[in-house]
This record gives structure tokens, C-alpha cells and sequence, in this order.
């Protein structure tokens, strides 16, 4: 059995953030009904890069069935409401008010679904002089202060992937999961709220932490960390290896055993953790000036033999073919409406069930089947597509 089997959950969501959040609860075993207006979520449209479609949306929606309903129609709120009697999760991150303007806060709803658990994903939270801004990635990116500690010296950058939708829908699905929890104790659903800023706020932290109590902010380097070293990419004879010093028994291996200059362990520029910061110019020509002769499959090697952790500069197309993953087991073919697709078990796995990795829905394409399970009958669907409902 899996975790979720049996709950449902409904999905009023696109773009990103909720999808996450409701995809993984899909892997979990969970019914999640993906609303959606006649034309789609718009992250259908975001490239068409996967057999015309988008990777996006891809990524995101296996597993789920798709309904259209237009939700501001008058008839649409009927099915909405049949929904809701058997469903365990609604999830929602549309424009800021309008779930509250449709009737569907936890408030409007807790006294005919007691034990329906509302969540909520917001880009800057309900109230404050941000609530009614729109949020995106970037913009979020750049409010929580996460571009300026990314990049080059020269240049701040954003994160190459969505990473504040990311970490919302993450939050999303760890608050929609300990609310479950407490339901199972208790019979009671809850409200959870998660505002895009709060999530990446939280994970600035340590830059956060730095600047208030140090008054510097983190550099920015390009791939080093920027508070230890030698931790980063370094040059090979073909290509770039990473790899990070911990701590100074390690500094003292890699100097015997990967560099083979064990003096170099005392040199008062690399001696302790704040010399090897201070002077990683130095470092990395000295580093670099040993590997410069072998390749990076050789140097990875000798830093697998001295037990210094270390990894591949890979590119995205590496990882479709990565021998850690293969070796697992982590590849799963899906359908999407046009062709099958690769994708990737999701990261928890439970040793006696193994995640639900389900189709890719095309618009609308269960929903006759959802309606009729609600009690409609053909003629009734019929009517709520011809006046606009569906």
C-alpha cells in the first residue's frame, strides 16, 4: 500500500510550485484531480522542447488526472462543492484573493469539511504591503536576496533551476503531510500557509546570520565555497573536477596523498582554514599545477583512494546517463499525450511499495470520468461543457 493511497487531492493549481506539491503527493500513492482551465495550465506553453511539449509541465504533472472546469462559471462551483465531500487536500496557489472570492478559504469551507485540509501558497503571504504583488521565481530570487550571494564577483545571477517554486512547493508538501498527520490524531484539517519569500527567506539564513552578526555579505564565487578551501572546481589535464576539505585531517591527507607534498600542510598560507581562504589564488595554481598532467577520472581516483570527497563537473545530459542512477534503478518510462517520456523515481523511497510514477495528462482528459464517478450523468456533463462550465 501506498503512503497516500486512498486520499484525495484537489488541485487548483499552475506554473511550478503547487504542481510540485501535488506531484509528489501523486507519487505517494494520493488521487490528485489537477484542475484546469479549457486552455490549460499555462505551463503547457512554457517550451515544447519534449516531443512539442513542455519540459515544465512534464516534470511536474505525471500522475495526476486532469479536469478542465472554469471555476469562475456559476454551474462550476456544484462540481467544486461534490469534489470537496470526498477529498482530503485542497491545494491552491491562483492569484492572490481569488480562492477567498470563489468561496474556497479554509474558512468558507470548514464547516461543511471539518477534516479538509486547505493549503494555501502564496508569493509574499496574506497580508503586509507585498500581499497583492504578483510572484515569480526571478522576482523572488531577487527579493530574498539569494541573487546577490550567487554569480561571479562582477556579476550576481540567478539560480539556474525555479528554486524559490522549488522550495515552496516543498514546504507546501511537508506542511499538507504533518497536517495529515495530526488529522489521523485528532479528525480535525487545517489551514497551511506557505508565501514564496518565507521559503526562501528561510533558506538564506546563513548569508542572514553572516550579515547581521559579521556586517559582510557572503562573495560571490562562481564555484567555490565561499567560506572554506580548497572546495570547489579545479582544472585537469581534459576537463574540471570538484571537491571539498572538511576538515584539517583531510587537509593533511590530501596533502600526502593526493598532492604528495606533505610539507605542504604546514605552509603558513595554507596552515589553517582561514590561511587557505585568504591565499585560494595560490591554492588552486598549486592544486591545479599537480592535476594539470592527469585526467579528471584519474584525479577523482586519487581523491576516492585519500577519502576526499569530490564529484564530476557534469552537465544536465550526464545525469540521463549517470551509472549511480542506472545502477539503482531510478529510470521509469511514462505516456504523455504525445509519446512516451523518461522520468525519474522521486527521491524517498520505501523499501515494500514502490512510488506511483503515473501518465502525463493531456487537457481535460479525465474529465467525463472524474464527473461521472461525482454522480453526473452524460447528459448533465454535456450540458456544463455546451454553457462554458467545463
Amino acid at each position: 500500500m501506498r503512503p497516500l493511497e486512498g486520499m484525495r487531492v484537489v488541485a487548483l493549481e499552475h506554473a511550478v510550485a503547487a504542481p510540485l506539491c501535488s506531484r509528489h503527493l501523486a507519487d505517494l500513492g494520493a488521487d490528485v484531480i489537477k484542475i484546469e482551465r479549457a486552455e490549460g495550465d499555462f505551463a503547457r506553453n512554457y517550451d515544447n522542447l519534449v516531443h512539442g511539449q513542455s519540459s515544465h509541465f512534464l516534470w511536474l504533472n505525471r500522475g495526476k488526472r486532469s479536469v478542465t472546469l472554469n471555476v469562475k462559471h456559476p454551474d462550476a462551483r456544484a462540481v467544486l462543492d461534490r469534489l470537496l465531500v470526498d477529498a482530503d487536500v485542497l491545494l491552491q496557489n491562483l492569484a492572490p484573493g481569488a480562492a477567498a472570492r470563489l468561496g474556497l478559504s479554509h474558512e468558507a469551507l470548514r464547516g461543511m469539511h471539518p477534516k479538509l485540509v486547505v493549503c494555501d501558497i502564496s508569493g509574499y503571504g496574506e497580508s503586509g504591503p507585498f500581499a497583492q504583488k504578483k510572484a515569480y521565481d526571478l522576482l523572488i530570487q531577487a527579493e530574498s536576496g539569494l541573487i546577490s550571494v550567487t554569480g561571479s564577483p562582477e556579476q550576481p545571477s540567478r539560480v539556474g533551476i525555479s528554486i524559490a517554486d522549488i522550495a515552496t512547493g516543498m514546504y507546501a508538501l511537508t506542511g499538507i503531510l504533518a497536517a495529515l498527520v495530526r488529522r489521523g490524531r485528532t479528525g480535525e484539517g487545517a489551514n497551511v500557509k506557505i508565501a514564496m519569500l518565507d521559503a526562501l527567506a528561510e533558506w538564506m539564513s546563513q548569508p542572514m546570520l553572516r550579515m547581521a552578526y559579521a556586517g559582510t555579505p557572503p562573495p560571490r564565487s562562481p564555484g567555490a565555497h565561499p567560506a572554506i578551501a580548497p572546495y570547489g572546481p579545479h582544472r585537469t589535464r581534459d576537463g574540471q573536477v570538484i571537491f571539498g576539505i572538511q576538515n584539517e585531517r583531510e587537509w593533511a591527507n590530501f596533502c600526502a596523498k593526493v598532492l604528495h607534498r606533505p610539507e605542504v600542510q604546514t605552509d603558513p598560507r595554507f596552515a589553517t582554514v582561514a590561511a587557505r581562504l585568504e591565499n585560494r589564488p595560490a591554492l588552486t595554481a598549486l592544486i591545479e599545477d599537480v592535476f594539470a598532467s592527469m585526467t579528471s577520472l584519474e584525479v577523482v581516483a586519487v581523491l576516492d583512494a585519500a577519502d576526499i570527497a569530490n564529484g564530476r563537473l557534469n552537465e544536465a545530459k550526464d545525469i540521463l546517463e549517470h551509472v549511480q542512477l542506472a545502477a539503482r534503478d531510478k529510470w521509469r518510462t511514462v505516456n504523455s499525450p504525445n509519446g512516451p517520456v523518461r522520468a525519474l523515481l522521486p527521491p524517498f523511497t520505501f523499501t515494500d511499495t514502490e512510488a506511483f510514477v503515473g501518465d502525463v495528462p493531456a487537457i481535460g482528459q479525465h474529465t467525463d470520468a472524474v464527473l461521472s464517478e461525482l454522480g453526473y450523468g452524460q447528459a448533465e456533463i454535456a450540458a456544463l461543457r455546451a454553457a462554458g462550465a467545463l
